[in-house]
């Protein structure tokens, strides 16, 4: 069965062939540098070891190395393991029990109900078009299956951007792109929504990672697989002083006493299901049997009794 988009596709911002090649790159030493990773983790685990049911089959989209869909696997919730990555790379470093697969993102494609669970870690912020890629996991899921998503928010690595922003323009006399644009937590709880998702949540939260200085923490974002992978980036190796301007600048505006200098990532949670006719549904307006005028009305003539 073809599957058709009905939102419109955005610009393709995100080249895949250069994102892939730098998860190949960084597919190696990943699980040194994979503490964005572990810290998403814990907080898909967190949310699902406190649901009732099960998942029977559950889909880790972006796996990396398999942190999150060995850790499902470790909380009794999850009894069978499906890991996409688009780096062949990365999905060697899986363990066999992630049963892994290698496709794009925008090229990946399953069954209708296939899953009972979807999850994806610290992955989906390089997908194109996420609008349409979240309609098609809504159908590759069960009645009342569960969607599980953390995702870098749009204020992850902000002064990072600026910095090199900046930095360009002075040395370069321009400007390109170079960190990627990512979600407000507004618009991506809104996607739920408009791609037929019921009950849906969105919440954020935000890590404070710390370096010994800039030139490491824009090296080990590239051993982690988050390199430049815009359509629009230079093809060519940036200036020397390009960088150097850009350190400069960071470790001005974001050093410690100590030094080193810090970032913000804006991890963003996503949860949601499929409609079922079991779920809880909310009521409608009008429909509410009490006024709450009137319990806010005797708790004042009770207060009032008593004075």
């Amino acid at each position: 069965m073809t599957e058709t988009n009905p939102l419109k596709a955005p610009p393709k911002l995100m080249d895949q062939t250069a994102h892939r090649q730098n998860r190949d790159r960084a597919a190696a030493g990943f699980g040194q540098f994979n503490y964005i990773k572990q810290a998403v983790v814990e907080r898909l685990v967190d949310r699902l070891e406190v649901m009732r049911q099960s998942f029977p089959l559950m889909l880790d989209m972006g796996a990396h190395h398999g942190e999150v869909g060995k850790a499902c696997l470790a909380s009794g919730k999850v009894d069978k393991l499906i890991s996409m990555d688009p780096s062949l790379a990365m999905a060697q470093q899986m363990d066999k029990t992630a049963n892994p697969l290698v496709m794009d993102y925008e090229n990946c494609h399953f069954a209708e109900a296939a899953f009972d669970a979807v999850v994806s870690g610290f992955s989906l912020h390089w997908v194109n078009d996420l609008p349409g890629l979240l309609s098609r996991m809504r159908r590759w899921l069960k009645p009342d299956g569960l969607l599980l998503i953390a995702m870098a928010g749009g204020a992850s690595l902000s002064g990072l951007r600026s910095c090199l922003a900046e930095a360009e323009s002075r040395t370069a006399g321009g400007l390109s792109p170079r960190v990627l644009p990512m979600g407000d937590i507004r618009d991506l709880g809104g996607l739920l929504g408009r791609a037929g998702f019921a009950l849906p949540v969105a919440d954020s939260d935000t890590i404070t990672i710390t370096w010994d200085n800039p030139l490491q923490m824009m090296r080990e974002l590239r051993q982690m697989g988050e390199a430049n992978a815009m359509n629009g980036r230079i093809k060519h190796f940036t200036r020397k002083e390009t960088m150097m301007q850009a350190a400069s600048l960071y470790q001005q505006r974001y050093g410690m006493d100590d030094g080193r200098v810090s970032a913000e990532i804006e991890i963003i949670t996503l949860t949601a299901w499929t409609p079922s006719p079991a779920q809880q549904k909310p009521l409608k307006p009008g429909s509410a049997q009490h006024n709450l005028a009137d319990f806010l009305k005797t708790g004042q003539d009770n207060e009032n009794k008593n004075t």
